[in-house]
């Protein structure tokens, strides 16, 4: 049978409970299998129960070094009863000095203090008693959550000023830097908000003209890693040109920022309006092209319907690229011409009929080879092929007869 002797009003806060005669402390610590939160328990005597009651600072400071040993035991393991207990007396009756001392030499949760309002300076000057004397019954998580990211930039040698401080809290990063950001003024300190404001401005000016979109290798929403990269560092450069005295962290939150709204901006265009972005090409439009993969799956294509041929091939390859599927073709069999896209080696071929098979005589080609810049690249050969055929190709060379010289020039450039 369990009865509760004593309880705070702050539910989280261990309790003290009377289990088949026995008093045990009682707190709820991190999580099981399932994810629900495990509850542990060890035996304490009355002359510990009496300080407990009595004394919220050395209650709080008994549960940040108990907090420890309950994140040991893991999902499924048991508490060290004999540690717990080992950490009574000297927790809970010892002298503040013996106290600090303890602390110095065990570990234990300091966010959890801070969140009880222990005061920070004392706390990280290793006065631990000291700093628990305006400790509060009710927690401030956020004080806990600003504590561990200031903590944590700490250890890397970061240490934020005003702007730095206030342009996190814009984008949401202050306390949680993967987090997505966004545009969050009310955050910011009215008085540093047109600081923010401005660096901001130098962002997205130098972001204006940019693009971020879909790679449609990785799926029909990924994003282009080569492009997102390319705007990053664009504004990163700008953002530092013009405000030199921001840490990387703020300039980097900026940049994220950027990325995101720019990628955003890029997804809502149609694939359609690719021809337009990337340029004409000069020469004969297709009428009719035939998409396959490597997997030997077909899709075909006529002019009249309601998408490009662009807009249908990159949807073909959002449908089925993977990582055993990265070698797609774009065929004109009225014309004996196509190109195949090598996407595990941003690379392509241009295939050309030279002469017709006639009587049962094999056909000859004429095979070239060519290097790709990404997915921007894929998407420029690929709107030149429809619009000009291999002929429309010829500019964005150089092209190569040879396999093996194709991938000479592929280490070279991957060596860069």
């Amino acid at each position: 049978m369990r009865d509760v002797v004593f309880t705070r009003a702050s539910g989280w806060i261990p309790t003290v409970i009377r289990e088949d005669g026995e008093l045990r402390l009682m707190l709820a610590a991190g999580a099981d299998a399932n994810h629900d939160p495990r509850t542990f328990t060890f035996p304490i005597g009355e002359a510990h129960l009496a300080v407990i009651r009595e004394d919220l600072a050395r209650h709080l400071l008994l549960w940040s070094a108990v907090l420890p040993l309950c994140d040991a035991a893991g999902t499924r393991g048991r508490l060290d009863e004999d540690v717990a207990v080992a950490l009574l007396d000297p927790v809970l009756l010892s002298p503040s000095v013996d106290v600090d001392a303890l602390f110095e030499r065990i570990p234990w949760d300091r966010s959890r203090l801070v969140a009880h309002g222990a005061d920070i300076d004392l706390l990280e000057r290793g006065q631990v008693c000291a700093s628990m004397r305006a400790a509060t019954e009710t927690p401030d998580g956020r004080r806990a959550q600003v504590y561990s990211a200031d903590r944590r930039r700490a250890e890397r040698g970061v240490v934020l000023g005003p702007l730095d401080t206030a342009i996190l809290k814009f984008t949401g990063q202050h306390l949680h830097g993967a987090t997505i950001p966004r545009r969050l003024p009310d955050a910011v300190d009215p008085a540093l908000l047109s600081d923010v404001v401005r660096v901001i401005a130098t962002a997205e000016q130098a972001s204006s003209e940019m693009r971020i979109g879909i790679d449609p290798r990785r799926g029909k929403r990924a994003t282009d890693k080569r492009e997102w990269d390319r705007v990053a560092g664009v504004v990163e450069a700008a953002v530092r040109g013009a405000h030199p005295e921001l840490v990387d962290d703020a300039v980097r939150t900026v940049s994220f920022l950027m990325c995101s709204e720019v990628a955003d901006r890029t997804r809502d265009l149609p694939v359609e309006d690719e021809a337009v972005v990337l340029g004409d090409h000069a020469g004969a439009r297709k009428t009719r092209l035939t998409f396959t993969d490597d997997k030997e799956v077909e899709k075909r294509w006529q002019q009249g319907g309601p998408r490009t041929a662009d807009a249908e091939f990159w949807e073909f390859v959002g449908d089925r690229s993977a990582s055993d599927n990265e070698v797609f073709t774009i065929e004109d069999e009225t014309m004996g011409e196509g190109i195949q896209l090598h996407f595990y080696a941003d690379s392509i071929a241009r295939v050309t009929t030279v002469r017709k098979g006639v009587g049962g005589a094999e056909p000859e080609y004429r095979v070239e080879y060519g290097l790709v810049d990404g997915m921007r690249g894929y998407r420029t050969v690929v709107s030149a092929f429809v619009r000009g055929g291999c002929a429309g190709l010829d500019q964005h060379g150089p092209w190569m007869s040879d396999a093996a010289e194709l991938e000479r020039a592929r280490r070279r450039r991957d060596a860069r």
